[in-house]
C-alpha cells in the first residue's frame, strides 16, 4: 500500500496546534465548587474521607467561595450541617437554618457570586432519609411540602438557584410552584434528574453526615442499570420547570449524560462526587497518577461528554491551574 497522505500526526505536532484544534475546553466558567457549611466559628476542619475539603464555619464558608470567585469560579453550591436533627428535618426550612445564614453572608459579602443550594432533607432528618419517613417508608408526597419549603427560605435568604437533590416525585414541580407563588420567579432550578443510587457517594455521606440510620436510598434514587430511566427522569423534569438537570454520578454514567445531550437543548450538569474525588486523591497520594494530571483529564471527560457545566470538588483548584 503507498504511504497514506493522511497524516493526523501533523496536527499534534506542537502544543500550539493542539491547543488550536482542542474539540472540548474546560475553563473555570464550567465549573461549580461544592462546599459544606457548620455551625459555629474558628477554622475549617478537614473532612477526613475527603483529602483538601473541608467543614467551614461561615467565616471560613464565606472567606473560601470569595476565593473561588476571585479563581474565576461563577457558583457554589452549599449543604449544610445542622445543630439539630428531628424526624421532620425542620432545620432545612427554617429560615435561621446554616444554609440560609450561609447564603445571606456569602451574598454581604460577594452579590455577583450564583449561590446554588442542595435542597433535601437527609442531611437534617434524624433517620437521615431524603423525606418524611412512616412505617419505615419514605411518603413521596408529604416531603414535596417540606422540600418546598426549604426551597423557598433559600431563596428569601438570596439563593439564585435551588438544586433538589431528593429524588422525590413531583418535586421540581412542587418547588417551582412554590416559588413563583411567594414572588420568587427569578429563581432557577438545577435539578438532581438523573441521580443514581451509587456506591460513590459514601465520602460525601461521611462529610454531610448524611448517611440512613437504617435501610439504603434504593427506593427513591435510580438503579445504577437503568439508562433508559434516567432520560424519562430528566424530561419530567424539564416539563415540570427544571431550568438545569443533572447526571450524579458524572464518570461512571457518561454514557447517560451524552444521551441526555441528545435528547435535550436544557443547560446539563454533571457531579463528579466525592468517590470519584476520593479516587483520584488516594492514587496520586500514592504516586501512581500524577494528580493535576489526571483530574483535569477526568473533568476534560466529562465535559466532553456533553456537561456544560461540572460540579467538583477540584473547581477552585482546577481554575488556577488553567489560568
Amino acid at each position: 500500500m503507498p504511504f497514506p497522505t493522511t497524516r493526523l500526526r501533523r496536527l499534534r505536532r506542537t502544543s500550539s496546534i493542539r491547543q488550536m484544534l482542542r474539540e472540548t475546553r474546560l475553563a473555570p466558567a464550567d465549573m461549580i465548587q461544592p462546599l459544606f457549611v457548620r455551625h459555629g466559628g474558628g477554622p475549617s476542619d478537614e473532612i477526613a474521607s475527603m483529602p483538601g475539603q473541608h467543614h467551614h464555619g461561615i467565616d471560613g464558608l464565606v472567606e473560601t467561595a470569595v476565593a473561588a470567585y476571585a479563581a474565576g469560579v461563577p457558583a457554589v453550591l452549599l449543604f449544610g450541617l445542622p445543630a439539630r436533627k428531628d424526624e421532620a428535618g425542620s432545620e432545612a426550612y427554617d429560615p435561621e437554618g446554616i444554609v440560609q445564614l450561609a447564603v445571606r453572608a456569602i451574598k454581604a459579602e460577594q452579590p455577583e457570586l450564583t449561590v446554588i443550594t442542595d435542597v433535601c432533607l437527609c442531611q437534617y432528618t434524624s433517620h437521615g432519609h431524603c423525606g418524611v419517613l412512616r412505617d419505615g417508608v419514605v411518603e413521596n408526597d408529604i416531603s414535596l411540602e417540606l422540600l418546598a419549603d426549604t426551597a423557598v427560605s433559600h431563596a428569601n435568604a438570596g439563593a439564585d438557584m435551588v438544586a433538589p437533590s431528593d429524588m422525590m416525585d413531583g418535586r421540581v414541580g412542587a418547588i417551582r410552584a412554590s416559588l413563583d407563588n411567594e414572588g420568587r420567579t427569578d429563581t432557577a432550578i438545577m435539578a438532581y434528574s438523573a441521580k443514581f443510587a451509587s456506591a460513590f457517594y459514601g465520602p460525601f455521606r461521611d462529610a454531610a453526615h448524611s448517611a440512613p440510620s437504617e435501610g439504603d436510598r434504593r427506593a427513591y434514587q435510580m438503579d445504577p442499570a437503568n439508562g433508559n430511566e434516567a432520560i424519562r427522569e430528566a424530561l419530567l423534569d424539564i416539563d415540570e420547570g427544571a431550568d438545569v438537570v443533572m447526571v450524579k454520578p458524572a464518570m461512571p454514567y457518561l454514557d447517560v449524560l451524552r444521551r441526555l445531550r441528545s435528547e435535550t437543548l436544557v443547560p446539563l450538569a454533571a457531579y463528579q462526587v466525592s468517590g470519584e474525588y476520593a479516587m483520584l486523591e488516594a492514587a496520586a497520594a500514592r504516586g501512581l497518577v500524577d494528580r493535576r494530571a489526571a483530574a483535569l483529564e477526568a473533568l476534560t471527560g466529562i465535559r466532553r461528554a456533553g456537561a456544560d457545566l461540572v460540579i467538583t470538588y477540584y473547581a477552585a483548584e482546577a481554575a488556577a491551574w488553567l489560568s
